[in-house]
Order: structure tokens, then sequence, then C-alpha cells
């Protein structure tokens, strides 16, 4: 009896080399995908990072300023343009502090608490002598192409290197109109010009009436303007009304 002849079966040689492609294809597809997804997650993280940073330093920022403390030995905020110095009050003294814009970082700078007018005076003459390499001094944030100040004196704002009013201290300075804080926005209006004025000193007053102080700003507003890698768009606007002065 013949026996049956049996035909062999299987894939051959181009089945499989197009089951490879494919395979080889969807690897590749899965692979996008998921590459996308983690790059994705990190341009989100980076942007939470970075709104979670700036959200710190604006704290900061309010709370350096909501303390603010006219001595009557130092001037209790001054802005030449660079830096704006204030003294702030603490529990345990006055202290004096320096923020500044210096090579796209806005730096913030404090001094030691002081109870007595001479070391307070000395503190703030070092202030007035800070370089970028100082030691102390905190990188606060970075990607800051500009920034303007502005006080609010009187009824209305101005620039805060402006010249400053003065009173015979018993004036009551309205404080300014709107929220404390606004932002982002498109920008500001006006760039500073002049020099800075030192606030909250006595001087003599020519009538005989009695001693003459600047009058303090009840309103803060800084505008800062991001650099266009600095991950914000355009610019920032924070506007802080002052606590009551003594």
């Amino acid at each position: 009896m013949r026996a049956g002849h049996h035909t062999p079966t299987g894939f051959t040689l181009i089945e499989v080399m197009v089951a490879l492609l494919i395979m080889s294809l969807m690897t590749v597809m899965a692979w996008s995908g998921i590459n996308g997804l983690l790059k994705s997650r990190e341009v989100a993280q980076a942007h939470l990072d970075h709104s979670a940073r700036l959200q710190t330093v604006m704290a900061q920022w309010d709370s350096d300023l909501r303390a603010v403390q006219d001595s009557g030995s130092v001037p209790a905020i001054a802005f030449d343009g660079a830096s704006l110095r204030l003294t702030r009050q603490q529990p345990q003294g006055l202290q004096v502090v320096v923020w500044s814009l210096r090579e796209g970082r806005l730096l913030r700078w404090e001094g030691p608490l002081q109870q007595g007018a001479n070391e307070l005076g000395q503190t703030y003459e070092r202030s007035l002598r800070l370089q970028a390499q100082d030691r102390g001094q905190l990188s606060t944030l970075e990607g800051i192409s500009a920034w303007q100040l502005y006080f609010y004196r009187g009824n209305g704002w101005s620039n805060a290197q402006s010249s400053d009013d003065v009173s015979n201290g018993s004036d009551n300075i309205p404080p300014p109109p709107g929220p404390g804080a606004s932002g982002p926005s498109k920008g500001a209006d006006g760039q500073g010009q002049g020099q800075g004025q030192g606030q909250g000193q006595g001087t003599g007053d020519k009538d005989g009436s009695g001693p003459r102080r600047a009058i303090l700003p009840s309103g803060v507003r800084m505008v800062l303007q991001f650099a266009p890698d600095s991950g914000f768009n355009g610019s920032l606007t924070r506007q802080i009304i002052l606590g009551p002065q003594s």
C-alpha cells in the first residue's frame, strides 16, 4: 500500500520578514506615544514648579511690604532704580531687607535683627554697599528682563524714584484703589527716571511749625517683565497696600 504524500506546512521567509516589519512599526508607534506623554509630563511638571516658586516669592514680597516700619533713623522704604530697600518690623526688632534685580535674577537680602538705632543705621549702610557676589543674597527668581516700581502717594500712583512728599506727620493718606494684587498683565505704564530719595527721615521745617517727615507711600506696585525663555509670558503686576505706619 502506497503511503500518502504530505505537503510540508509553515511560514515562508517572506511572511516572517513581513511580520517582523509590522511588529517593528507597531513598537516604534507605541514608543513615540509613550515618549510624547513623558515629555508632556515633564513640561507640565516644570510649569508647576515655576508657578509654585513664583507664588512663594510673591508671598515673601507681600510679607516684607506689609511689615514696613518707619524707625525714624533710616528710610522706611526707598527705590533707586536697581534695588528696593525697606525696614520691616519683626517680633525681635527691626530688619533691613533689600530686593534687587541683577543679571536677570531677582535677589533678596536681609540684615540681622536690630533693636538700637545705631546698629540699624550700620546695617542700612551695609545694604547700600551690596555687590552681586556678596554672600547672603538669595536668588529668588530667574528669567526677569526688567522691573518697575510705583508708589501710591496722595491720590495717585507715581514713579518710585520721584521726589518724596513731606508733611508734618498729621496728614491722612488714603489707600490706593483696587485689589491687592493683579496679573499676569501685558506690561506697565512708563519707565522710571531720576534718582531715588530716602524716606521716613525728619527734616527741619523752615516756618518753625515743627519737624517735617517724608510721607510714606500707602501702596507699592511692582511690574516684572519676564524674559522669553523664563517659562512665563508677558509681565506680572503685584500691588500691595502697606500697613499703618507709626
